[in-house]
């Protein structure tokens, strides 16, 4: 309402009103597709995930270990039944490679290990350094995820990412990594994430070579395999409290 005053001291009161605008169908069903689409993109992400986790743990651990019992209870001697299980691997390594298109060092250091294993057990003559290679395995991700701690980016930055693309997109994950460059309490917490993920690496390491030691060779496989899931349970447990009591969920 506007007041226009005359020199008669008379005055007119504008009693017009701005036009109002109303929401638009179209901007709000734009805005409602969008989301869809990046919720069934969020999906699509995460089911995508669970599949390769799913297919890790198929070749990673099951099909060696149910190879393994399967000769041994075919009659199969404990050399031959720990090569044949060793050799399940390459298959899920090369398709890695062809995947990504790309010589990952962690897979070619894995299969170099395998056959490392397999020659010296020739030499030796014993199945025990076969179980052996394991251990390798482990202690050499333990000490490259410690390693990282050195480094712009450490262990728990870089393997986060596809989690973070996962759940926020290629735009939320340049947020969160943002925090790096802003946030001191984020890079700490970061960073002791990824050294308790290093020494969990280096424990099981050490605690393999006492198992290869101390059981039985046909013990062994399952049971470090078991020892390993325990742990690596823990872990998990660990590291999704550690991150909902920091904040650093996305």
């Amino acid at each position: 309402m506007t007041i226009d005053t005359t020199f008669t001291g008379g005055y007119t009161m504008d009693t017009s009103q701005a036009p109002q605008t109303g929401p638009n169908p179209a901007t709000e069903a734009a805005t409602a597709q969008g989301r869809a689409a990046a919720a069934a993109e969020a999906r699509r992400r995460t089911t995508a995930l669970r599949r390769q986790i799913g297919a890790q743990l198929l070749f990673e651990l099951v099909l060696p270990i149910g190879s393994y019992y399967g000769l041994r209870a075919a009659g199969t001697g404990q050399w031959l039944a720990l090569v044949a299980s060793g050799l399940m691997l390459v298959p899920w390594i090369v398709y890695g490679i062809v995947r990504q298109r790309r010589v990952n060092a962690m897979a070619l250091f894995s299969l170099s290990l395998v056959v490392i294993a397999t020659l010296l057990s020739m030499v030796t003559g014993s199945p025990r350094v076969l179980n052996l290679r394991d251990s390798w395995i482990t202690a050499a991700i333990g000490c490259w995820v410690l390693g990282t701690l050195f480094t712009r980016r450490p262990f728990i930055m870089t393997s986060s990412r596809g989690i973070v693309i996962a759940k926020v997109g290629e735009a939320g994950l340049a947020e969160w990594e943002a925090r790096w460059d802003t946030e001191p309490a984020f890079r700490h917490h970061l960073r002791v994430l990824t050294f308790v993920w290093g020494a969990v690496f280096l424990l099981d390491a050490v605690l393999r070579v006492v198992l290869v030691y101390t059981i039985s060779v046909d013990a062994f496989p399952l049971t470090s395999t078991l020892l390993w899931l325990a742990m690596l349970g823990t872990l998990i447990g660990f590291h999704n409290w550690y991150v909902t009591r920091n904040g650093l969920k996305v």
